[in-house]
């Protein structure tokens, strides 16, 4: 399908609509963490999006789903996408969407150059160079310390992206040695045990038919995204779609704002400014030495 005739449009196409899908959950993730508890709200989203994903892999895979060849590694994933989503859930509650989803994409360039030493890839110094602008450009939106700052709560999205960098690095070995729709059925069901034995201690009555509405669409919008892009690496090569992934934060933008009526102030727009340019450009020079490039982060 790689080589098909407008495949590579078609899988931008399906990678934009992949990174608004994933702006929707980061904004419903938002509006949730404000409304139950974040255990709660992280249970009933894996709950959901196990339920759809199984709808959709169980009739195309079949029991061949639970069948892995390192249950240890996959729990571990499993355990990784568990904490980022926790993670996210309490950074969110402290700060911007669009913000924080700008800081959660300093996680590609990171994995690109920890591969140097994990998995033995080779990394230029330019990808340094982009991994301390990304960098710079996380420092300039959350200003630890600084007036208008997160302080000491900049710890948690910082903490976000060391365990998504780790998660992606694992689901990197992983993609090399089990079916992509086992890894990802394996992790959503994780999430929603570990979320199911949590519930009883964090449930709380909603009378809310919004608040149930949101916490619902969480689990929606985390299954559609999913699922539009492994579509869209079905239609075009990493290579192609890295540097459209950051869409991402104009979408998470446009939602804190739709919703929240949140516009980055002067130094949150550099600092947006500053890791977009430099992921865009890590994720072309990635594809230029060696074709395939990191995936981008899971929540």
């Amino acid at each position: 399908m790689l080589n098909r005739p407008g495949a590579a449009l078609e899988g931008i196409g399906y990678m934009v609509l992949a990174t608004a899908f994933f702006a929707v959950l980061d904004v419903t993730t938002k509006y949730a963490a404000a409304s139950v508890p974040v255990v709660m709200a992280l249970a009933v989203r894996y709950l959901f999006q196990a339920v759809i994903s199984s709808a959709v892999l169980l009739p195309v895979h079949g029991r061949s789903l639970w069948r892995v060849a390192h249950p240890r590694l996959q729990m571990l994933r499993g355990a990784l996408l568990t904490l980022t989503t926790l993670l996210t859930l309490l950074s969110l509650k402290t700060m911007p969407v669009g913000e924080f989803a700008a800081i959660l994409m300093v996680t590609p360039m990171l994995v690109t150059v920890l591969a140097v030493h994990f998995l033995k890839e080779k990394v230029s110094g330019l990808h340094w160079l982009f991994v301390v602008g990304g960098l710079a450009g996380a420092l300039l939106i959350i200003r630890p310390g600084g007036h208008g700052g997160l302080g000491w709560s900049a710890l948690i999205p910082a903490c976000c992206v060391v365990a998504s960098t780790v998660f992606q690095l694992l689901s990197s070995h992983l993609g090399r040695l089990e079916n992509p729709a086992t890894t990802h059925f394996w992790s959503v069901w994780f999430g929603a045990a570990v979320g199911a034995l949590a519930l009883p201690w964090f449930w709380v009555l909603v009378d809310s038919p919004w608040s149930w509405a949101m916490l619902l669409l969480m689990g929606a919008a985390g299954a559609a995204g999913h699922f539009l892009l492994a579509t869209a690496y079905q239609h075009a090569p990493a290579s192609t779609l890295m540097p459209y992934m950051y869409g991402n934060i104009a979408f998470a933008v446009l939602g804190g704002w739709l919703v929240f009526a949140h516009v980055p102030d002067a130094w949150a727009w550099a600092g947006i400014a500053l890791i977009a340019c430099c992921g865009v450009s890590s994720a072309w020079l990635t594809g230029r030495e060696r074709g395939p490039a990191v995936l981008p982060p899971e929540v």
